[in-house]
Order: C-alpha cells, then sequence, then structure tokens
C-alpha cells in the first residue's frame, strides 16, 4: 500500500510541475507521507489548502483499499506536524480556562483533520467535553467544562 500511495503523489506532484522527494511512514492512525524540496513552498502557500487538496485527493482515491478509522495523512516540510502541535496546546489551553472559568471556549474555524486532533487532545480530560458546530466542511470547535464540575482557581 506504501509504494502505491508513494507513486500516486509522485504522480501528482509531477502532474503539477513540482520536484518533491516523498518518504512514507507508518503511525498508529495509518500512513504519513512527508513531502520535502524547494517546491514545497507551492503546497504550502495560502495555509497549505494545496497540501490540504493533495490529502483530500490521496484519501478518496485509496477509500476504498484502506480501513475507515485509518487516514492517510500528507505533510510537507514539517508544516502539518508544527500545525498539530500548535492545535494541542491550544486545545489543552481553551479546556483549563474552560474549567477555571466555567465558560464555553471555541477554536476555529477548522477542517474535519483540524478537529479531530483538538478532540483528541481534549478526550482524556473528564472535567471538559468538545463538540463541532457548523454545518459546513468547516467548523468550530466548542470546549465546555462539564456541568458541576467547574473548578475555582
Amino acid at each position: 500500500m506504501s509504494a502505491r500511495v508513494l507513486d500516486f503523489i509522485g504522480r501528482v506532484t509531477a502532474a503539477m510541475g513540482l520536484a518533491l522527494d516523498a518518504s512514507v511512514e507508518e503511525t498508529r492512525d495509518g500512513l504519513r507521507v512527508n513531502l520535502d524540496g524547494d517546491d514545497g513552498e507551492v503546497l504550502l502557500r495560502r495555509k497549505g489548502e494545496a497540501l490540504q487538496a493533495l490529502q483530500h485527493l490521496t484519501n478518496t482515491g485509496f477509500r476504498q483499499d484502506w480501513p475507515q478509522e485509518r487516514r492517510i495523512v500528507v505533510d510537507c516540510q514539517d508544516f502539518r506536524k508544527a500545525r498539530e502541535s500548535e492545535l494541542r496546546q491550544m486545545a489543552l489551553l481553551l479546556a483549563e480556562r474552560a474549567k477555571r472559568t466555567g465558560l464555553e471556549q471555541r477554536i476555529g474555524p477548522l477542517n474535519p483533520y483540524e478537529r479531530r486532533i483538538v478532540h483528541l487532545a481534549v478526550a482524556d480530560d473528564p472535567l471538559v467535553t468538545s463538540e463541532s458546530i457548523g454545518d459546513a466542511f468547516i467548523k468550530t470547535v466548542i470546549i465546555a467544562s462539564r456541568r458541576g464540575q467547574v473548578r475555582s482557581g
């Protein structure tokens, strides 16, 4: 599977006129494809919209061959890794603020991949909940203290 995914991404990026080196690693959630090279900047413009599109195409192309609970993440020059870390830190900060103040905290707008990172970041804290709201592809995540368990501080 890894070789097929690498071949697909290689053909797509070549068709875009990009010269990129690609490697793949197995993760607990699926595959992570790492792209590197000077042409990677093209994928990262406008907050990584082209990178997001490439990831969407890849997941759509391999959906039938891949279990639904597993994902293919396409990263370029560690753009997603940095964003994931930023989102986790923000989610934990907002969870602490929600517990301290008792007020809902919002983060977004986020795409489905980003929302998943936020939900997973706060999932282990029994004193908060998280919920996606909105009716489009891009939604906001609400992080709230569980009722009756607000701590002052």
